[in-house]
């Protein structure tokens, strides 16, 4: 069994111009089941999605902090003048400056912009699934230009395979949308980051 997955911050699906699966932050799931696949490798492959850890952190916060300036530098202030010391072969001047606004090594955002690292899971974050069928990931193109999708389901074991992945989904997911199988989709979507990932279980993996 196939999939690739999308970190998304929307995604929806049409068909005939009327939208029929929707989710805000969350999975947008590319689904293809593969002549000798089970509902085993449809579990195992539903396990590895809701578990991936593939959602940031929270991002520091806090107000931003004072950073020491530069070794033998004292902090700049706004609207004052600084003393520079200028001269050539020795003979030394000193002379009065204004200063800049912020000196660019006294005030940083600490934390507020960094962005976390990839810990959280879909279910962490209460993320929506939208599974979307596509048995076009079974493609192999080893053959020549014209893909080849022999390796895909048959028609009818496929869309037995989508309709047990989506009821697995919503018995374990509380926000599962779909698209409809067979059907000519339009998928839009935000992908977040980007982040997209292909996950594939092997149907002679899995005895």
């Amino acid at each position: 069994m196939i999939s690739v997955i999308q970190r998304v911050s929307q995604a929806r699906v049409l068909v005939g111009g009327a939208v029929i699966g929707e989710i805000g932050m969350g999975l947008l799931v590319l689904l293809c089941a593969e002549r000798g696949d089970s509902e085993v490798q449809a579990d195992k492959l539903l396990a590895k999605i809701l578990k991936l850890r593939i959602f940031a952190d929270e991002p520091g916060a806090g107000p931003p902090q004072a950073r020491p300036p530069p070794e033998g530098l004292e902090p700049a202030a706004p609207n004052l003048l600084e003393q520079v010391w200028t001269g050539d072969r020795g003979e030394a001047s000193r002379e009065l400056r204004p200063t800049r606004p912020c000196a660019a090594h006294e005030v940083a955002s600490v934390g507020a912009s960094k962005p976390g690292k990839m810990n959280r899971s879909v279910q962490d974050v209460s993320g929506g699934l939208l599974i979307v069928s596509q048995f076009t990931l079974a493609a192999d193109v080893s053959g020549g230009n014209r893909p080849s999708f022999t390796g895909a389901a048959a028609p009818d074991e496929g869309r037995r395979f989508y309709d047990y992945f989506v009821a697995q989904a919503r018995r374990l997911h509380p926000v599962v949308q779909t698209g409809q199988f067979a059907a000519d989709m339009q998928v839009h979507l935000v992908n977040d980051g980007p982040v997209t990932i292909p996950l594939r279980i092997d149907p002679l993996s899995i005895q």
